[in-house]
């Protein structure tokens, strides 16, 4: 009976190949979206499910408040590790993870059998300093060494399998314990251990681990301010296991008291605040507000619109099959009536209508999986580093694609089934009553016609606004320029004068406009921050201030306005600086000019005055607001700061300039790369999110429009193939091409604007909470969505001019002659 039903199937499909190609292409369209989020889903929920008791796995973070302005990160007070350890009970285990001081990346130097030659690795990621329990809570296999012991002492270091064939090639494991390792020319360490690499979805991502009392040997002790607790940096971060029956609640309290009892100014006002807290190990890769700076995390509402994406195209390509296999129904009106005639059930009926949707669902998964890498190049901005598509070797594809096929079989064609199984035999043959049904048919066909459109039009009009977004972030004022001006660092190097003479080398460079030497630029992802204090000659004014510092020549570079005084004069000696508008507020002054000639206090107790305010400038994305920031006067730093001179006709001048330039920086750091970036590009980087999202919606929105035009062209096909008789006889009383065109798409026109109208509100508000995440955003306009209509309108015409032109231009003698 199966080999009977795929028989009638496979016929089904040769006779009716147009649409049976229509059913599949939209088909597995819809399918290979869903295998690819499928895979994108699948692989960030699993991210750190392999940790024993991980339920009991925390990290603590801290909820910062300074002059009322709220701060959130995953950083902590270097000393905190040894007070949680010594002080808090309920906990099991304390590990402590922290990373070499203003990079993340460190210099490796391996000694080999030539000791003037030894191998160096200039930009080695991945390596922390930890102690013993990080292996405890991080369970890894062990190939050499133990895990008791292995970083017990200072300047131990354990590595990874992958690292020791990096570091020692063609050296037995057994042998490299006792091999030495030199960290940034200063740590120098013995391999104590090796452990196999993770073969898992994890964020913690180290694979060389250097004893944690190692910094207390070493000058790191005053660079990871391991006695401050006042103060932080983003290379510290603390891990704890909590034991068997002790709450979250229970270890933030003893938190809080030693907090107190450390640092007595935390908490002393309700604008100025500290609070540890303890984030659930399955919060980490999903939670940005606490993410570190080294931590790639997953976006769950970008998750949930992916996987709202996948259900809509499949949902497009499920009526797409319905509405073409419901509008051929009265072609298979009589097999039908015959089929009940000689004693087929209308159960068996459903059945060989169902067993026909299998068989095409099943062509359009062959079809997908055909077609799956593509669509991953096309979601590449959202594809995980090492996310691949390997159908044989990912068993859990294998089942989400059957489980689908299943699916998408039910859903496409059960109504269908129940529509041509119902048909009266009697009438049927007589030719008689499939209109009823086909009334209903219709009635339902425009519903899903209608549902198809909203959706394309909803992804039409959010598209247009999320692109309207990105475009007002990039172009609109932020207070500084941006084009035009490139950025580098310096390596770290003990010879101070070779910075000067890398200035004074690129100034002379003719393409050279400017240069200026500190630190970052006024606008990027990471900053510097310190507790400013200001007596107004009645109380202490405490604020949070955001810290950047420069030669003269920074402001001019950048063009920064200044609304009151002047520029600083340049020196590392001179206690000038320049404040912000949004700081001169805090601090009580009305007008700009109030301000200058103050004195500010700061945290080390030093003085400095301010003798210019400028204009304010966005030093984040347009997602927040602006903060209080002081410039100070200074030539430290290791950021180079150039601006170029205007491009000429044949484009070289930028390109001759960055020759010369790295010309002269490898001429000074022979041993170092020179990697530099625009300035421009850096703040595009600031909405990597957003243009992803862009991007996401623009794919979703082509993917849909095609779904649904080709079920619309595959409806106008079947609707003048029906009407063949009556456009005949319409051109023969004198009907123009035009007015019978306009005959045949009037219905459906109408239905794309009545998806206009239901999709246009659901639009506005989902784009109106979507941009409630920026401070300062473009406005929701109403072109926008005339645009947007007016879009689709226009292809669904052009969709349906395909064919409802030709109808119309058919011989009508031909029409009439054919019964």
């Amino acid at each position: 009976m199966l080999k009977n039903y795929f028989t009638i199937a496979l016929r089904n499909f040769w006779r009716n190949k147009f649409f049976s190609s229509v059913n599949v292409l939209g088909l597995s369209i819809g399918i290979s979206s869903a295998v690819v989020i499928f895979l994108i889903v699948y692989y960030e929920l699993s991210f750190d499910k392999f940790e024993k008791d991980r339920n009991r796995i925390y990290r603590i973070v801290m909820d910062t408040k300074f002059n009322g302005m709220e701060g959130h990160g995953a950083a902590v007070p270097a000393p905190l590790s040894t007070a949680v350890q010594n002080e808090v009970s309920g906990v099991e285990a304390t590990v402590p993870v922290m990373q070499f001081q203003g990079d993340a990346s460190v210099k490796v130097t391996i000694e080999t059998a030539s000791p003037e030659r030894p191998i160096v690795y200039k930009k080695q990621p991945d390596v922390v300093f930890t102690n013993d329990q990080y292996f405890q809570v991080i369970p890894h296999q062990w190939i050499a060494g133990s895990m008791l012991s292995s970083l017990n002492e200072p300047f131990s270091v354990v590595i990874t399998e992958s690292r020791a064939r990096q570091y020692f090639p063609g050296v037995a494991y057994a042998d490299i314990p006792g091999r030495q390792i030199l960290y940034n020319d200063n740590v120098k360490a013995i391999v104590t251990g090796i452990v196999k690499d993770l073969d898992e979805h994890t964020d913690f991502t180290a694979k060389e681990f250097i004893s944690f009392s190692t910094i207390a040997k070493t000058t790191l002790k005053d660079n990871f301010m391991m006695d401050v607790w006042n103060d932080w940096m983003a290379y510290s971060k603390l891990y704890v296991k909590l034991s068997k029956g002790t709450t979250a609640g229970r270890i933030e309290s003893q938190l809080k008291s030693l907090l107190g009892k450390y640092n007595k100014d935390a908490n002393k006002d309700d604008k100025n605040t500290m609070d540890f807290r303890l984030q659930p190990l399955s919060d980490m890769h999903f939670n940005t507000t606490y993410a570190s700076f080294d931590q790639r995390t997953a976006h769950k509402p970008t998750i949930y619109g992916l996987l709202a994406i996948a259900v809509f195209l499949l949902l497009l390509g499920c009526i797409n099959f319905i509405n073409l296999t419901t509008a051929q129904a009265t072609q298979r009106a009589k097999e039908i009536g015959i089929r009940k005639t000689i004693g087929s059930s209308k159960k068996q009926l459903v059945f060989q209508f169902l067993s026909e949707t299998l068989f095409i669902t099943i062509i359009a998964t062959i079809v997908s999986v055909l077609i799956t890498p593509v669509l991953l190049r096309m979601f590449a901005d959202f594809i995980p580093p090492g996310l691949h598509f390997d159908l044989w070797h990912q068993p859990s594809v294998i089942i989400f694609l059957a489980v689908l096929t299943i699916i998408v079989s039910f859903l496409s064609g059960l109504y269908p089934a129940l529509i041509l199984s119902g048909f009266k035999p009697v009438s049927v043959l007589k030719n008689q009553s499939t209109s009823g049904t086909q009334t209903r048919s219709a009635r339902t066909r425009k519903v899903l016609t209608i549902s198809q459109f909203t959706i394309a039009q909803f992804f039409v009009i959010a598209s247009f606004m999320v692109g309207k977004q990105i475009y007002y972030s990039l172009n609109t004022d932020l207070g500084y320029k941006k084009e035009a001006i490139i950025n580098f660092e310096l390596p770290r190097d003990t010879v101070a004068s070779h910075a000067s003479q890398l200035m004074n080398e690129i100034k002379a460079i003719p393409g050279v406009e400017l240069a200026s030497k500190g630190f970052l630029p006024p606008a990027i992802e990471g900053a510097a921050f310190s507790n400013i204090k200001y007596n107004d000659g009645k109380k202490d004014i405490k604020v949070n201030v955001q810290i950047r510092w420069g030669d003269t020549n920074y402001i001019k570079i950048y063009q920064i306005k200044l609304l009151a005084g002047r520029n600083v004069f340049e020196g590392d000696s001179i206690k000038e600086v320049l404040v912000n508008e949004t700081y001169a507020k805090a601090l009580g002054f009305q007008h700009p000019s109030e301000a200058i000639n103050k004195e500010l206090i700061f945290g080390n107790g030093n003085t400095r005055t301010i003798v210019g305010v400028m204009h304010d400038f966005h030093e984040y994305s347009l997602h927040a607001p602006i903060g209080p920031i002081v410039f100070q006067s200074a030539t430290r730093g290791d950021m180079f700061h150039i601006a170029l001179k205007p491009q000429n006709a044949d484009g070289t001048v930028w390109q001759n300039a960055i020759y010369k330039i790295e010309k002269s920086f490898k001429k000074i750091y022979p041993e170092n790369d020179f990697s530099y970036s625009f300035f421009d590009e850096s703040i595009a980087k600031l909405y990597t999110s957003e243009q992803k999202t862009s991007r996401l919606l623009n794919w979703a929105t082509g993917l849909s429009i095609l779904i649904s035009c080709l079920g619309l062209l595959g409806l106008v096909m079947y609707t003048t193939t029906t009407r063949t008789k009556e456009i005949g006889i319409r051109k023969v009383l004198g009907a123009s091409v035009i007015q019978i065109v306009s005959i045949l798409s009037k219905e459906f026109v109408l239905l794309v604007f009545i998806a206009f109208t239901i999709a246009a509100p659901v639009a506005w508000w989902a784009v109106n909470k979507w941009m409630q995440d920026f401070a300062y955003r473009t406005e929701i306009s109403w072109w926008v969505f005339a645009v947007s209509g007016f879009l689709l309108i226009f292809i669904a015409m052009l969709t349906l001019s395909i064919q409802t032109i030709r109808s119309a231009l058919a011989n009508p003698v031909k029409s009439l002659r054919t019964e």
